[in-house]
């Protein structure tokens, strides 16, 4: 279980690091209204993200009660979402390019900041595909509907350092010049890993099927 956490905390982490909506909003915020508006919108993205793993570990394990042989369907797709999030991202990387970060000036209250960060995150599809897929990993790795259940917290409090921590920097102004410096090499750590967990899912519904 150890190192399966490990490997999807990895893989989300980096997620969280690279440019995203969720990165774009929290930077916005922090560079317009200042960190405690950044920091609640976070707590809202931390939120949306709880809310997803959770979905995701019970819709998933309903699922493979009643059609167990569906877990290896669910490897294959979720491996190749995964692999094209890598491919993408690496594709970004070579590419280069400046973040698309800019300022968002409004005057929002704390519960508003909330419930901005909340609906950034919960309309977006991707998320939902992506949580998909790491509950996909997490039941492939052999762990139960409990423990895969019990990384919804540990994406909840990863959310809340990284976004935090950018709520902190972003609100400085500083950083957005620093972060243009690092976004390829952060890019390629992301495409890397999510390629190593999508690699691993395909390769074992392939061999799943061929056995």
């Amino acid at each position: 279980m150890l190192q399966a956490y490990l490997m999807t905390l990895a893989a989300v982490a980096l997620g969280q690091i690279t440019p995203g909506p969720n990165l774009m909003a929290v930077a916005g915020v922090a560079l317009g209204q200042g960190r405690r508006s950044a920091f609640f919108l976070t707590l809202g993205i931390a939120t949306a993200i709880f809310i997803w793993g959770t979905v995701a570990a019970f819709g998933l394990a309903t699922i493979l009660k009643l059609y167990p042989s569906l877990l290896t369907v669910m490897k294959f797709l979720g491996g190749s979402y995964l692999c094209f999030l890598a491919v993408k991202s690496l594709t970004a990387a070579w590419r280069g390019g400046d973040p698309r970060i800019q300022a968002h000036y409004a005057d929002w209250t704390s519960l508003g900041a909330w419930s901005r960060g909340l609906l950034v995150n919960l309309t977006n599809p991707k998320s939902a595909l992506l949580w998909s897929a790491v509950a996909t990993f997490l039941y492939g790795s052999g762990l139960s509907t409990s423990q895969v259940l019990g990384f919804a917290p540990i994406g909840f409090a990863s959310a809340v350092l990284v976004y935090g921590i950018y709520s902190v920097l972003f609100s400085s102004g500083l950083a957005k010049r620093a972060y243009a410096r690092f976004a390829r090499g952060i890019e390629i750590l992301f495409g890397c890993a999510f390629g190593a967990i999508g690699g691993k899912l395909v390769v074992d519904a392939v061999r799943e099927v061929t056995n």
